[in-house]
């Protein structure tokens, strides 16, 4: 396997392994290790590192809202122009162009349903090419970003004693 990708694969799953964690599990030098990031990290392959929050836990709750857009393409530059005026507002985590009946998907974290139907009604809805919204609110999350949240499955295994 090309070792740029099973770095990107060991970073992808746990971006606080260090130079010589990461040296150890590749079977390369530190240094080409820390070339290799500091290459993918020029390139914009690697574009930030990210830690998986329990916000719930912390007791800071927030409102999640995915919301599906339609939008009307316009000429020479499709759906980009409308995906980049949506995801330059600070509500905005992600959007993702997508197949079916609507153009993008819009995730949109606030601290309150009013702030999400506020954005919605004040700010997406009113960009031109948009001509349709539809909010779905998250109620619970039970995984994110491929890590368990809450995980209250019991160990099933036999206890094994002397």
């Amino acid at each position: 396997m090309d070792k740029s990708k099973e770095l990107l694969e060991i970073l992808e799953t746990d971006g606080r392994r260090s130079v010589k964690e990461l040296a150890v599990m590749l079977g390369i030098s530190e240094e080409e290790v820390a070339r290799t990031i500091a290459e993918l990290e020029a390139t914009g392959v690697i574009l930030g590192y990210n830690a998986v929050v329990d916000w719930e836990k912390y007791g800071n709750q927030k409102v999640t809202s995915l919301i599906e857009v339609t939008v009307i393409p316009q000429r020479e530059v499709g759906f980009d122009s409308v995906a980049e005026r949506i995801y330059r507002f600070p509500e905005v985590r992600s959007v993702y162009l997508m197949s079916g009946g609507y153009d993008l998907i819009v995730m949109v974290e606030g601290k309150s349903l009013h702030q999400i139907a506020d954005f919605v009604a004040r700010r997406l809805s009113t960009i031109e090419g948009v001509t349709a919204t539809r909010s779905h609110f998250m109620l619970k999350a039970y995984k994110k970003d491929g890590l368990i949240l809450n995980d209250h499955e019991e160990d099933r295994r036999l206890v094994v004693s002397p």
